[in-house]
């Protein structure tokens, strides 16, 4: 499309490596890019992380992979990703799940070897809504460890759920673009 004598390049064009200048905060962007969520949804403290290090099992924490509230509810970051049409990179969201204690502590355990092999995937409650999807937040899913220090993955259980299929079917380059610009990363 031509627009006052330029051509406006395509979402698949912006997402395919071109840079792009940011509507919403004027940094410019160089192709696709992930989002994440700081914590769950569940989290009323302070975003300021501690040092995974420093995990504490009683009270409240919060850092870049794990989140205890109250010292009963268990969380971990993993990461959605979602097929994009026409990219062969997946779009990933950062997002939170909720793990029972058992699995908490393995997952921890394990962490700084990665190693999980053998441990098929861990039943969680989705813990963050994603905007302009149907709602996430405590929605069944399955957690899926990765090997090495990669973040788990992370599907929902429910097939008709609309971030199900999109995790099944995909995406259009221009929902990404809607997602970014729900984030606060539209583009001009």
């Amino acid at each position: 499309m031509t627009l006052f004598g330029r051509k406006r390049r395509s979402a698949l064009d912006r997402l395919s490596g071109a840079t792009w200048r940011c509507g919403s905060c004027s940094l410019d962007h160089r192709g696709m890019f992930d989002l994440g969520a700081l914590s769950p949804d569940f989290w009323e403290g302070p975003l300021d992380r501690e040092p995974n290090g420093a995990l504490r099992l009683d009270g409240d924490f919060l850092s870049e992979d794990f989140c205890v509230i109250g010292g009963e509810h268990f969380f971990i970051r993993c990461v959605f990703d979602i097929p994009v049409h026409g990219m062969e990179q997946k779009f990933g969201f950062g997002s939170w799940s909720s793990l029972s204690r058992q699995n908490f502590d393995l997952y921890v355990e394990r962490f700084d070897e990665g190693d999980y092999v053998g441990e098929g995937s861990w039943f969680g409650w989705f813990s963050n809504s994603l905007r302009t999807f149907e709602e996430s937040l405590k929605q069944p899913c399955r957690v899926y460890p990765q090997l090495g220090r990669d973040r788990p993955a992370i599907a929902l259980e429910e097939p008709e759920h609309e971030l199900a299929r999109a995790q099944e079917q995909g995406i259009s380059p221009e929902r990404v673009l809607e997602l970014y610009a729900a984030y606060g990363h539209a583009p001009e």
